[in-house]
C-alpha cells in the first residue's frame, strides 16, 4: 500500500466546543469532555493549578489534544489593577476559537463559567487579612468581568455554577445582575439552586445553577413576565450513591500514611488524642460521644464553653465518621481534617479521616484523575473542595445542548 496516498484518519466531531472560564483543577472541563465537547481552553490565574489540569484532560474529539491553559487574569488592567489582562486573554481566545471552529464548523460554542465562592462563603471575617478581604471583594465583580467576554464572543451555551447562597442580597445582586446581562445580551435565562446527591453524586451538596441559551435557539422554556429556561432539579437517569458504594474499594491506609500505589490516596496524621476520639465515633452520630467513652470525656475545651454558656452542643459534626448508606457531607477544601467537618471514614476499623482519593471519588472524580502535587494535602485538598464535581458539569453541558434547536 501506498502510505502517501493514506488518508488522515477523520476526525470525530464534538457536541459542543468550549471555554472554562475559572477552571481550577479541572472538574467543570472533566465533565464537559464526558459530555462529549471539545475544551478549547481553561483560564485561571493560579499557576498551581496548571499540571493537574493539563495532564487529566486530554480531549477526546477533533485532534484529542489536550485544552490550553491560559494562566489569565480576567480583569481589564488599569492603573488601579496593572495585573488586570483581559485584552490579551481576548486576544488569545479569539485565535483559539477561531481554530476550533475551522475544525468543527456549525458547532456551538459554550462558555463555562463557574467564578470561584470564596467570595461568597460565610468564612468569618476575623480568619482574613485585610489583603485578602479585599481581593474577595473584588472577586465579587468576577461574574460582571465574564459578561465582557460572552459580549465579545457571543456563545450559544452558558453553563454557571456557584454556592446556594448567592442569590442573596448581603452579596449586592451579583447573581440576579448576572443573570440580567445576560438577558440583555439576548440570552434565555433559568436558575435553581440543585441538590448534587440528586445527580448520581455521592454527595449533599447544594449549588446554584445558572444555564443560558441565544435566543433564537432556546427550544425548552416557560412563560412568565419573560422567556425562562428549565432547570431540572435532578437527573432522571440517576440513582443515590452512599459513601460505601464510592469509596469502600479503596484499600486501608493509616493516619498520615499513603498508599504507593494509587495517588492521592493519601490521610492527614491524627494525634493520639484525636486517634483515641475517632476509635469511640459510630458512622452517623454527633460528637456527643466524646462525653464518656473508655478513656473519659474527650470533648474539647471549647466545645464545654459552649456547652456551658449556650446550653446546647454546638459544631456536633466535627470529630465524627460519614455514614456508609448516604452520600457524604459537602466536600470542602478542609475535607481531609476530622476537626473541621463529619470527615472521618465510616469504617470504625480504620482511624483516620477519608483520603484525598476518596475525597476526590465524593466529588464525583474518576479514580484515574491525578492531583499534583501529589505528595502534599493541603493544595490538593483546596482543588478537590474548590471543584465542580465533574457528573454535575456533565449533566448540565448534556442538557444544555439538548435545549438548543442549532
Amino acid at each position: 500500500m501506498n502510505i502517501e496516498n493514506k488518508r488522515p484518519p477523520k476526525m470525530k466531531l464534538p457536541r459542543f466546543i468550549a471555554v472554562d472560564f475559572f477552571c481550577g483543577a479541572g472538574g467543570t472541563t472533566r465533565g464537559l469532555i464526558d459530555a462529549g465537547g471539545y475544551v478549547i481552553a481553561g483560564i485561571d490565574k493560579d499557576a498551581r493549578v496548571a499540571r493537574t489540569y493539563r495532564e487529566n484532560n486530554r480531549n477526546d474529539t477533533l485532534d484529542r489534544a489536550e485544552p490550553v491553559f491560559l494562566e489569565k487574569d480576567v480583569f481589564a488592567q488599569t492603573r488601579a489593577y496593572p495585573s488586570g489582562q483581559q485584552e490579551q486573554l481576548k486576544v488569545e481566545l479569539r485565535q483559539l476559537i477561531f481554530r476550533a471552529k475551522k475544525m468543527a464548523r456549525k458547532i456551538p460554542l459554550l462558555f463555562a463559567i463557574c467564578a470561584p465562592c470564596q467570595p461568597f462563603t460565610t468564612l468569618s471575617k476575623k480568619a482574613l487579612t485585610e489583603e485578602r478581604r479585599q481581593g474577595r471583594k473584588k472577586d465579587r465583580g468576577l461574574l460582571r468581568e465574564a459578561t465582557k467576554f460572552v459580549e465579545k464572543f457571543k456563545p450559544d451555551l452558558i453553563l454557571s455554577e456557584n454556592v446556594a447562597g448567592i442569590d442573596e442580597d448581603r452579596y449586592g445582586g451579583v447573581w440576579q445582575t448576572f443573570k440580567r446581562r445576560l438577558g440583555d445580551l439576548g440570552y434565555v435565562t433559568g436558575t435553581k439552586v440543585v441538590d448534587a446527591y440528586r445527580f448520581g453524586i455521592p454527595q449533599y451538596r447544594k449549588r446554584s445553577i445558572l444555564i443560558a441559551v441565544r435566543r433564537p435557539l432556546a427550544s425548552r422554556y416557560r412563560r412568565g413576565d419573560g422567556l425562562e429556561l428549565l432547570v431540572p432539579e435532578a437527573d432522571p437517569d440517576s440513582e443515590i450513591v452512599a459513601v460505601q458504594d464510592a469509596i469502600g474499594h479503596f484499600p486501608r491506609v493509616g493516619p498520615g500514611q499513603s498508599h504507593p500505589e494509587i495517588p492521592n490516596h493519601r490521610t492527614r496524621t491524627l494525634s493520639e488524642l484525636n486517634q483515641k476520639r475517632l476509635s469511640c465515633a459510630k458512622p452517623g452520630e454527633t460528637n456527643a460521644y466524646m462525653e464518656k467513652t473508655e478513656f473519659g470525656d474527650l470533648t474539647l475545651e471549647c466545645h464545654k464553653r459552649v456547652i456551658k454558656k449556650f446550653s446546647r452542643r454546638g459544631f456536633g459534626d466535627v470529630y465524627t465518621r460519614m455514614r456508609p448508606d448516604r452520600p457524604a457531607p459537602t466536600i470542602t477544601t478542609r475535607c481531609h481534617s476530622i476537626s473541621n467537618g463529619r470527615f472521618g471514614h465510616f469504617d470504625t476499623s480504620q482511624i483516620r479521616g477519608i483520603s484525598l482519593r476518596e475525597a476526590a471519588a465524593l466529588q464525583s472524580f474518576p479514580d484515574n484523575y491525578v492531583f499534583y502535587p501529589t505528595d502534599q494535602l493541603e493544595p490538593v485538598a483546596r482543588m478537590i473542595g474548590n471543584a465542580v464535581p465533574p457528573k454535575l458539569a456533565r449533566f448540565f453541558a448534556n442538557y444544555l445542548v439538548s435545549t438548543s434547536s442549532r
